[in-house]
């Protein structure tokens, strides 16, 4: 079995990577930025007795997205699950937001994802061997934040386009699954190599982030043929911080809420 995992340099990324290779998958992994990032990932992945391969990939570089995919499912030598992860996000209030801005978040969390997805599809049906993809977007595909107008945009875009996929894929034993995930301590919230559990988080019901590895597992376990019955639809790993509108929205006591934080 082999899988690929765009934006594991880090973070879900990685720790999905390493979640996949300890349930037997090799795995290929991307990388944007920070190419040592990917390596370490790498290495993590070749300790649990499985292969891996590294790839550059920039989701923003939409003519580029697609050869990529193709040149790490050769070298994989085939591929069964996909793992979209790679994506970024600005906090911008909307009246302020630039088109520049706008492109890069949509071409990155969206379209590239939309050439990747694409790109990885077409290689499990012309092997006839079904598979599984998966999108890692965001409990923002559900529920909007303040300044998150090309974030949120680009995250529901992404939900309604894996659930369409589900439905056209389905007939190839293709499953199509999102994964939307609350406050990760990850290097995209600023919390680089913390434990969350030292973090208090009281409008969350757990009380404290998530950890990457939490996410990890259950995108594994969705990867799995456990999880062989479930497609076309989104799955939370929040906390329980979806559940909190009414209560928190009749616990908030002025109008900090209308503006981007500091």
């Amino acid at each position: 079995m082999r899988a690929i995992v765009t934006g594991a340099d880090s973070g879900i990324g990685r720790a999905t990577a390493v979640a996949l290779a300890e349930s037997g998958l090799d795995v290929g992994i991307t990388w944007h930025t920070d190419e040592a990032g990917a390596q370490r990932t790498a290495d993590e992945v070749r300790s649990r007795g499985v292969e891996a391969v590294v790839g550059h990939l920039d989701t923003a570089d939409l003519e580029r997205c697609g050869p990529a995919i193709g040149d790490l499912v050769e070298a994989l030598g085939g591929l069964d699950v996909f793992v979209n992860n790679a994506g970024t996000g600005i906090m911008t209030p909307f009246l302020d937001t630039s088109m520049e801005e706008w492109r890069r978040v949509v071409d990155t969390d969206l379209s590239g994802a939309f050439a990747c997805i694409q790109r990885a599809a077409r290689h499990m049906v012309a092997a006839r061997r079904g598979g599984c993809i998966i999108a890692v977007t965001s409990v923002h595909a559900h529920q909007p934040m303040v300044g998150s107008a090309a974030y949120d945009a680009a995250k529901h875009g992404l939900d309604g386009l894996m659930k369409t996929i589900a439905l056209e894929l389905a007939w190839h034993g293709i499953r199509a699954v999102s994964v939307a995930p609350g406050e990760i301590a990850t290097p995209m919230t600023g919390q680089t190599d913390v434990d969350p559990r030292d973090h208090d988080r009281p409008g969350i019901p757990l009380g404290r982030p998530g950890d990457a590895r939490e996410v990890g597992a259950v995108i594994a376990f969705l990867a799995s043929r456990a999880a062989g019955y479930i497609t076309g639809t989104s799955l939370s790993v929040d906390g329980g911080m979806l559940q909190m509108g009414p209560q928190a929205g009749a616990a908030i006591a002025d109008h900090d809420w209308r503006h981007v934080r500091d």
